[in-house]
């Protein structure tokens, strides 16, 4: 009952539309009254009087006056009143009610779509995706030990919240001052080099009951479209043996590693997983593995107990994404094949289809990329054939200093494939039931 009054209480301005809404039904009521001479009672004294006062004007027409104006004032009170309400809640006050009200219900009617890596990549997919559907489960990897995410987690013992924070602001449902605030970096003082966002989800951890509970509380303030969830709350490192059989330990140093990486394996060995990654796993439409680095962001996330094996039992369809430059210390020299076999000598054939650029990236971003020991990745489709998976060929690239995918390409190429694929699904006869592949692991 209280919260019923709250909307009487001065300074709401809803109270002028909701008393003029009430004036435009009595009016209608009397209309409709006059127009029908069955209303008894006190009301029809007082309509056979006004009738009497009106007499040289055809009682129809005074029905018809009084309740166009009733109905009149009741559809222009309820307008003014949504208005009065969403110039509150709605984000982009120059956007027009209808285009939000569409806008937010075709997006839920979208497909259900799973992301999984960390690092710019996943951010890009995550920025262009959000458009087509609000249907996205982000799972992100923590195995993060540098920079700020570092610093954090060695200094209080939480999860690294970079990419974790990353993913929510490429989600948000609108660009907006909060996520600039967000992104902000300090330089100088005891704070040089920390993300505010990082040290605001740092400060969730303690008040929201865990860090899980620090990242529903961010992306609730920020509205995201979707749901970004660490693929563990363990407090994992990532290992990798290198080709001369030596072992190193930490993400930064398994990245800059000057020897071939042969495997890479998290430590603790067995981890679990969120079971709200492995839920949305098995609701999905569609599992996107990438873009990102292939032994730091994408493989660790498979590595988790039972992620791999969800994967393969889903139903959905399952692309990687491939990188479109190799990365030096961890990639170079490797093929589109190469990425993909590194992840099936893994876990397993854990995807069907696989996303490659073939845009032309300018020469002037290719020889600044040489110069540190990164190319291209060349696509050999044949290869990729042997494995079992169907090659995909977007232009991909964006346009800017630095080679990356265009979130609104890479959208739009996933969109495609999605639909390409249903449609095809709907051609073939008899319909083949998807029989997962066992993972190399077993």
């Amino acid at each position: 009952m209280a919260s019923l009054f709250k909307w009487f209480v001065p300074g709401m301005n809803i109270k002028r539309w909701i008393f003029l809404a009430l004036a435009g039904i009595i009016m209608l009521g009397l209309g409709l009254a006059l127009l029908d001479r069955q209303l008894v009672g006190s009301i029809g004294f007082a309509l056979d009087a006004l009738t009497n006062q009106l007499a040289w004007v055809p009682q129809w027409f005074v029905g018809l006056i009084v309740t166009a104006s009733g109905l009149g004032l009741t559809v222009y009170s309820f307008i003014m009143g949504i208005k009065s309400i969403m110039t509150v809640i709605r984000p982009d006050p120059a956007e027009r009610l209808v285009e939000t009200l569409y806008h937010h219900r075709s997006l839920k009617k979208g497909p259900k779509i799973v992301a999984i890596g960390g690092g710019t990549g996943l951010s890009s997919l995550l920025m262009g995706i959000k458009e087509y559907t609000s249907n996205i489960t982000a799972i992100v990897a923590v195995t993060d030990d540098g920079g700020s995410s570092g610093r954090l987690r060695d200094n209080l013992g939480i999860l690294p919240p970079g990419d974790i924070r990353n993913c929510i602001v490429a989600l948000a449902d609108k660009e907006t001052l909060m996520e600039e605030v967000l992104q902000y970096r300090f330089q100088s003082g005891e704070l040089a080099g920390h993300n505010l966002g990082n040290l605001l989800l740092a400060g969730l951890n303690n008040v929201s009951g865990g860090f899980d509970g620090a990242v529903r509380a961010l992306s609730k303030v920020l509205a995201i479209r979707g749901q970004v969830l660490p693929v563990t709350l363990e407090n994992v490192t990532l290992g990798a043996e290198l080709a001369d059989r030596t072992l190193v330990y930490g993400e930064c140093n398994v990245s800059g590693s000057k020897s071939k990486i042969k495997r890479v394996f998290l430590k603790p060995e067995v981890c679990s997983p969120l079971p709200e990654a492995l839920e949305a796993i098995r609701e999905a439409d569609m599992i996107i593995l990438g873009p990102g680095s292939l032994y730091t962001s994408v493989i660790p996330n498979l590595l988790m107990e039972g992620i791999a094996e969800a994967i393969q039992k889903s139903p959905a369809q399952k692309i990687y994404i491939c990188n479109i430059m190799t990365q030096p210390g961890e990639t170079q020299g490797y093929t589109a094949q190469q990425h993909l076999k590194a992840i099936f000598d893994h876990v397993g054939p854990v995807v069907d289809q696989v996303l490659v650029n073939n845009e032309p990236i300018p020469g002037r971003l290719l020889k600044r990329y040489r110069d540190k020991g990164a190319a291209p990745v060349k696509v050999d489709t044949g290869a990729l054939a042997k494995l079992g998976v169907k090659v995909w060929s977007k232009h991909l690239v964006q346009r800017s200093n630095l080679v990356r995918h265009q979130p609104e390409k890479l959208a739009r190429a996933i969109m495609e494939i999605i639909y390409d694929s249903k449609n095809a699904a709907l051609e073939r006869a008899p319909v083949k039931i998807y029989q997962p592949s066992r993972s190399i692991r077993e």
